[in-house]
């Protein structure tokens, strides 16, 4: 009896700790997550669902489903920013920076994620969110980014201080993969009626 060989799915990123959230949520469900190391080029846009769209018009088609996912923290005190700047924000001024931006206003923020998926021809977009608020001080060494300030709502915690079990059933993202997920069950097939 031959071992049948799970689907794959090409996650492309520049960012190993997404790519660490992608194989816990997708791997456990019958798909093999493959890490293509790409900085993909961001439009400059307002929409997550837009700057996922450019991603993954910019990755090469292959017979590997095609992933690409892209996110950013909504702060409702300086009108949303920095939003799908997030990365650039956070690369620019660090934690400490935007915890400057927010002293004195209060402190809601909204995580959000897009999760791109290419296959063949066809093209789906997930969307997850989960609000919160900025922690007066980074805390936590789990997770990656904002993770250190953000702390989701009903929680004490910064997601820098859960497990990443913890963090990816209640995170963005995890939401995002998990309607992708719902979308390609059973494993290794695209559901038409979805």
């Amino acid at each position: 009896m031959t071992q049948r060989t799970p689907p794959t799915i090409r996650f492309y990123t520049s960012n190993e700790g997404k790519v660490r959230e992608v194989r816990e949520l997708l791997e456990g469900r019958g798909y093999r997550v493959a890490w293509s190391r790409r900085e993909l080029t961001e439009p400059q846009a307002d929409d997550l669902e837009e700057v996922a769209r450019a991603k993954l018009a910019a990755v090469p088609r292959g017979k590997d489903l095609a992933l690409v996912e892209d996110s950013g923290i909504f702060v409702a005190a300086l009108g949303g920013f920095p939003g799908v700047y997030s990365a650039y924000v956070l690369r620019t001024l660090g934690l400490p920076g935007i915890l400057r931006l927010v002293d004195g206003k209060p402190r809601a923020a909204e995580f959000r994620a897009v999760v791109g998926l290419r296959d063949g021809t066809r093209t789906r977009f997930f969307h997850g969110a989960v609000k919160g608020t900025l922690a007066p001080r980074p805390r936590g060494s789990g997770g990656f980014g904002y993770d250190p300030i953000f702390i989701p709502d009903g929680k004490t915690q910064t997601t820098a201080e859960m497990t990443s079990a913890e963090k990816n059933a209640l995170s963005h993202r995890g939401k995002a993969l998990r309607g992708l997920a719902r979308y390609l069950a059973p494993p290794g097939r695209v559901s038409r009626s979805a």
